[in-house]
């Protein structure tokens, strides 16, 4: 028997397309019922969430069921952008426990608080993480877990079928809800593996943050920032320097203690603005005094080398991907490189997955969230 099955319908009515991707998911698995269901809809669908959550809750038999809307949805080797999509995933998990994630922010007197962390986290190594991007604060969340069960890697993305809080639909069980998280911790059995995509490529040579405070870097090797990011521009081709004018990125070392830093050792962030009077320039992280930096470029060509060096040397029986919803053809200028990409690499494998508001991910020792980012769970054989 399949312990993996992965299912994608194009079809414009929900009942067809339910129908399809339910039977596929029966014969692949042989009838047996999946410890984990996790299926992805469009936003043509939304209005028949409840019917396509129950009859696939039925017809599959699940214990354990994670959903939610995407602008588009990923199976096999296709991503549906723009179009009606419904696409699923089913995993029978015979040594593993799936313990049920459901996470609300709350108002307290001393500021927003999370509830419903589970109990139980400490032999978890995977929490598969689902959210409205509107409602839920991923940075307490992910602080959050790393204060009760730092071993867990977080892979996931946010909802992104709603331009507007109350749109996005996230499914737990027999509940289905419109804010916060929903996801499953995975206990016990083999460890899934994790690959992270973000995208970008360096550019320049290295520098070591001398003076910063918060988000702003002063100093980069007892120089002003800016004039070190001019600098990297000038040694720079045209055409890097072209990518460098559409955005500036800059990569944050996780692990200073590494021998050789490599792409995926530094956490990706924007340069949101710099000070041409103190030369410090902005960026979307804090950083800390003594942090290697250096900056990097984001185009089409360096999202596909990024995601075929990340996944290189990689090995899994069964994927779940979540890949930003800038990335597709609004990147690529083609449909389904990120699927076709994990296939190539890995498959044919079941795959399974959205396009999101912001990708989970770890990246070094933590979890973090990403944006532009293909983040990966391998699921072992």
């Amino acid at each position: 028997m399949n312990r993996y099955a992965a299912a994608v319908s194009g079809h414009p009515l929900a009942t067809h397309a339910v129908g399809e991707v339910a039977g596929e998911l029966l014969e692949a698995l042989d009838g047996a019922a999946p410890d984990l269901l996790v299926w992805f809809v469009s936003p043509h669908h939304i209005g028949a969430i409840e019917d396509i959550h129950r009859a696939l809750g039925t017809l599959t038999g699940a214990r354990t069921t994670i959903a939610t809307t995407a602008v588009s949805v990923i199976g096999g080797s296709s991503e549906i952008e723009a179009a009606p999509g419904l696409s699923a995933f089913a995993a029978v998990l015979p040594d593993h426990r799936v313990l049920p994630v459901r996470l609300t922010a709350v108002e307290t007197p001393d500021g927003s608080d999370l509830i419903g962390w589970p109990d139980d986290l400490a032999d978890a190594h995977t929490l598969i993480l689902l959210g409205d991007p509107f409602t839920l604060p991923a940075d307490d969340v992910l602080a959050g877990l790393a204060a009760r069960a730092p071993q867990v890697r977080v892979v996931g993305g946010l909802a992104s079928a709603g331009t507007r809080p109350g749109v996005n639909r996230l499914v737990l069980d027999g509940t289905i809800h419109a804010t916060g998280a929903v996801g499953v911790a995975i206990a016990g059995g083999e460890s899934m593996g994790t690959v992270v995509s973000q995208g970008c490529r360096p550019l320049g040579e290295p520098f070591t943050v001398t003076a910063a405070e918060g988000q702003f870097i002063s100093t980069l090797g007892g120089r002003p920032a800016l004039d070190r990011l001019q600098e990297t521009a000038a040694a720079a081709t045209e055409a890097e320097r072209d990518l460098l004018r559409r955005g500036v990125h800059i990569g944050i070392a996780v692990d200073e203690q590494r021998d050789e830093l490599d792409r995926g050792d530094f956490l990706i962030r924007t340069v949101i603005g710099a000070d041409r009077e103190s030369g410090a320039i902005a960026v979307g992280a804090r950083v800390q005094v003594g942090t290697t930096v250096r900056f990097q470029v984001r185009d089409a060509v360096s999202a596909d080398e990024d995601l075929t060096l990340m996944l290189g040397g990689s090995a899994a029986a069964a994927a779940l991907l979540f890949t930003c919803n800038g990335r597709g053809t609004h990147l690529f200028g083609a449909p389904d490189h990120d699927a076709l990409a994990v296939q190539g690499a890995l498959g044919p494998i079941p795959l399974a997955g959205m396009a999101c508001a912001g990708e989970f991910g770890p990246v070094g020792p933590g979890n973090h969230l990403h944006g532009f980012t293909a983040s990966i769970a391998l699921l072992p054989g």
